[in-house]
């Protein structure tokens, strides 16, 4: 199987469809919840949403290099969530992040195999392949957050 397949299999798992490794995926968390639980805070820990926006942030990010080649994102603003007041504005942050994942899978797989191992965008971020994989892992992570997140606000603990 070429790589870029892989790679585009691996996050349609994490993000969209999958079950494989965690159980679940971002999409079947973020829908199945009502959107004050999405902003629910427990101690200092970071939101349902605040979560969803931050791997938004960074698919949104990479789907700009991939447009312009421009890595216009600064890590310092990938938690800078706008207020989600209302059901409308978690379904928002909710679509955008369904579109970008889907416009992110659909990139990697189109994407030429040999990309993978060339320099992104400046040689110190590493190449393509390393980038990718990063979203991959941080997404789990993140997942697995929401995860726990979502399972203490439910349960009242």
């Amino acid at each position: 199987m070429k790589r870029n397949i892989a790679l585009a299999n691996r996050l349609r798992d994490v993000l969209l469809h999958g079950k494989w490794i965690a159980n679940t995926n971002f999409k079947e968390q973020i829908t199945s919840i009502h959107w004050e639980q999405a902003i629910q805070k427990i101690g200092n820990l970071n939101t349902i949403a605040a979560l969803t926006y931050h791997i938004n942030y960074y698919l949104a990010g990479l789907l700009n290099v991939f447009k312009n080649g421009k890595l216009e994102i600064k890590d310092k603003y990938s938690f800078d969530l706008p207020p989600i007041l209302s059901e409308g504005d978690w379904n928002l942050l909710v679509q955008e992040f369904l579109s970008n994942s889907e416009l992110f899978v659909s990139q990697i797989e189109q994407m030429d195999e040999q990309l993978l191992d060339q320099s992104f965008v400046e040689e110190k971020y590493g190449n393509y392949l390393r980038n990718i994989e990063g979203v991959i892992e941080h997404s789990y992570y993140h997942l697995g957050q929401i995860s726990l997140l979502k399972k203490l606000i439910t349960t009242n603990l």
